[in-house]
């Protein structure tokens, strides 16, 4: 068998199985045992999958109801305490979606990724309890089927580094405590075989760590690997290099070292460093991240290039991180174009990608017989396919780009706001939501007749305007002052612009896992991007029509379209921004011309595409904010521009937003009170501001008293003429049921706190 090691497998199911069964767990319409039959059955399935493909290292606990963060928290026994009267399921799902009588804990992007993790809240108080039960029986469970696995386990440094302390203190001053447990694990998991390899997640190791940090990662894998002679310890990084933690694992006992070559070429400098040790090299090089078919001869020849430093026999192809962040397989797509399907990797793929690249850099090309040959000779002829074909290159679009000159909104912001303020007349504390109302079983039902050709174009059109009706109708009755159209026609935020922009391709059922249940279907960006018509204006304008209120035009930025969507590896990202920056700027000058002058250009994701590393930062800010102004700059002084950003810690980007230039930004602070907003503060920011006032990831609905603490909160520390009242992201995962008292207390949390003004 050919030497690979895949770091990690998705875990929703190709039909999303996982998904579908743990919302009828909690529309209390199956019983939890049920939800384990689902998790056993994928589980076993996934094993199956890995091993009939050939490959060597398969993992065992990288399968999670909701999260492997939320798993190492139950594992440490790391309950915040308003959870501690909960245990078994009913405490997991509470720590994750909150419940009746406590909030969710904060959920946060896993690195530059669109993965969703439960950030660890911490206490000195607290004190900790190894609850090694997952750990154990999935390795049993994999064992049982003649598939003996290794353990993947979140790393010590990786889950303090990540986590949060209650009192905001550093989560570093409870390492000690962490890692008598970590040891403990491990303890527990020698009993289990003979040899155990166990797979320590440390993505830490590739931002720029502190001294701090780089001295406990001796100490901690020094002691770790003591624990038992029988445990083989593989400490695995991804997402960029990690040349510095590097250089002090090498003189530690671990057994191998996991580097990321697709998108840390610089762990290419530290490869002399581990020739001169005993550590194996799991060297990654099937793209974990992105969709794209690898060429077979590039991998290759890139595994060699290694190979001159490090020893082959002491190499083992990798993949660059867990497939959790691609589709599961092509083997649903049978509506996509032939030739872009050719072009494509997901993850079942790439296991036969893995399985190939890892048998010819080992044992050679001449050992390919047959359809392996076919297979090997067929990429090369599909490499040189995609690299000519002309449905890529559009000239026009190139020129456009290419010729652009430095394009500006009129205006300095005091000077707009005033216009905007004189033009629209709305109050302070201004109540508006973020875009989206909740997707109904009969909107989703309308879209798929309409794509299946059962509704015609003006029956989905009438479906839809009723739909929007229906908004218009409950924000008149909720009494908001700034409307949304509720964007019944969107399936996603992403796919919905990507549908109608020339260079966009879509999956079937190319779904990739956000957050627990949640998974989205990223648009595969394969050529040069144009926007041939109109994309909103029809919808925005006739929900206008519909009321006297300010309608809201909803679009998603160009940094969100390009940083949520599968972008094509053959041309530099900033190009590709470049081209939906244009194709955004043309949709604004046609909105206003349809008389919509209160513009949203979401950029949830502008924060989760910035490198990890410092180095890098000034680069992507320096066109992620050139292509958001080339977006926006059709818009007149009187037009005003919002935008929208999700789960961002802002200290260190505030300067960037402000060179946006919005006029209004709505954030996300429900989960973490006015912190967020006091940097706004501390930097005198001028602009309007609309912090999330409840948290809609949660089901439950906010009380009045509730919401008129949290705005008073915010009034300590920005003024109200600067503050907008708003739920921290769109509503289109919630039900209507749950939004509409929740808007109602809003609105009238907010009456209570402008009497009290008065």
């Amino acid at each position: 068998m050919s030497k690979n090691y895949v770091i990690g497998f998705p875990r929703i199911g190709e039909k999303r199985e996982l998904k579908k069964v743990l919302e009828e767990y909690w529309a209390q319409k199956v019983p939890f045992s049920e939800v384990q039959n689902v998790a056993s059955q994928l589980k076993k399935r996934h094993w199956n999958y890995q091993k009939d493909a050939g490959i060597e290292f398969i993992s065992s606990n990288d399968f999670s109801l909701y999260d492997t963060m939320l798993d190492t928290s139950i594992m440490l026994g790391a309950i915040p305490k308003r959870f501690a009267h909960l245990e078994g399921e009913a405490l997991y799902f509470a720590m994750a979606r909150g419940s009746k009588d406590a909030v969710a804990m904060e959920m946060t992007k896993w690195f530059n990724t669109n993965y969703h993790y439960i950030v660890p809240e911490l206490s000195l108080k607290d004190s900790y309890k190894l609850s090694a039960t997952k750990i154990i029986e999935e390795y049993k469970e994999a064992k049982a089927l003649g598939i003996k696995t290794k353990i993947n386990i979140i790393g010590p440094l990786t889950y303090l580094g990540l986590s949060k302390r209650e009192d905001g203190g550093d989560c570093f001053a409870l390492y000690g405590r962490v890692l008598e447990i970590y040891k403990e694990l491990l303890s527990e998991i020698a009993k289990l075989d003979d040899e155990v390899v166990v797979q320590i997640d440390e993505p830490l190791f590739v931002k720029d760590l502190s001294s701090e940090v780089l001295s406990l990662i001796k100490p901690s894998y020094d002691a770790l690997t003591s624990q038992a002679s029988n445990i083989k310890i593989a400490v695995v990084t991804y997402f960029e290099h990690a040349c510095e933690a590097t250089k002090v694992l090498v003189h530690t006992p671990i057994w191998a070292l996991g580097l990321d070559f697709v998108y840390g070429a610089k762990n290419f400098e530290v490869l002399e460093l581990i020739a001169k040790s005993d550590k194996v090299l799991l060297a990654g090089v099937i793209d974990g991240r992105n969709i794209w078919k690898s060429s077979y001869v590039q991998k290759v020849e890139l595994l060699e290039g290694i190979a001159k430093r490090v020893p082959k026999e002491r190499i083992i192809t990798s993949t660059t991180c867990s497939l959790l962040h691609v589709p599961f397989t092509l083997r649903y797509e049978e509506k996509m174009d032939s030739e872009l399907k050719s072009w494509l990797s997901f993850g079942c793929e790439k296991l036969e990608e893995l399985s190939m690249v890892s048998r010819v850099f080992v044992k050679g090309l001449s050992s390919l017989k047959g359809e392996q040959k076919e297979a090997f000779d067929t990429n090369i002829k599909t490499m040189l396919a995609r690299h000519d074909s002309e449905r890529i290159h559009d000239k026009a679009v190139q020129a456009r780009a290419k010729n652009l000159r430095k394009l500006q909104r009129d205006g300095v912001f005091e000077e707009r706001i005033k216009l905007q303020r004189e033009h629209f007349g709305y109050e302070d504390l201004a109540t508006t939501t973020i875009g989206s109302f909740p997707q109904t079983q009969e909107v989703r039902q309308a879209r798929r007749d309409y794509k299946a050709g059962v509704l015609s174009l003006e029956q989905y059109e009438s479906e839809m305007k009723r739909y929007i009706d229906y908004c218009v109708e409950v924000q008149e009755e909720c009494g908001l002052e700034v409307f949304v159209h509720g964007e019944p026609e969107r399936n996603d935020m992403v796919e919905y612009f990507g549908e109608q922009l020339q260079g966009y391709a879509f999956s079937q059922n190319g779904w990739v896992q956000s957050y627990g249940s949640r998974c989205v279907k990223p648009p595969l960006i394969y050529g040069d991007i144009s926007r041939p018509e109109p994309m909103t204006v029809e919808w925005i304008a006739y929900a206008q029509s519909k009321t006297e209120k300010i309608m809201k035009g909803m679009l998603t930025g160009p940094v969100t379209i390009l940083n949520w969507s599968f972008v094509r590896d053959d041309i530099p990202r900033d190009e590709v921004s470049k081209q939906i920056a244009l194709a955004i700027y043309d949709e604004i000058v046609d909105l206003q011309e349809a008389g919509i002058k209160m513009i949203q250009v979401d950029e949830a994701a502008f924060k989760e595409g910035y490198p990890l590393r410092v180095a890098n930062i000034k680069t992507y800010e320096d066109w992620a904010v050139r292509d958001f102004k080339i977006a926006v700059s059709a818009a007149n002084k009187e037009t005003q521009i919002h935008t929208h950003m999700c789960y961002s810690e802002f200290n260190d980007i505030i300067k960037t937003i402000e060179a946006m230039d919005a006029d209004v930004i709505s954030i996300e602070t429900a989960r973490s009170g006015n912190e967020l907003l006091k940097i706004f503060k501390e930097v005198g920011y001028k602009q309007e501001v609309g912090p999330g006032v409840y948290d809609i990831h949660s089901p439950r609905i906010p009380s009045v008293e509730e919401m008129v603490e949290q705005i008073e909160l915010l009034l300590e520390v920005l003024p109200k003429e600067q503050l907008w009242i708003n739920p921290d992201c769109g509503l289109k995962t919630r039900k209507w049921e749950e939004v509409i008292p929740s808007l109602k207390n809003m609105v009238e949390a907010v009456r209570i706190v402008r009497e009290k003004l008065k």
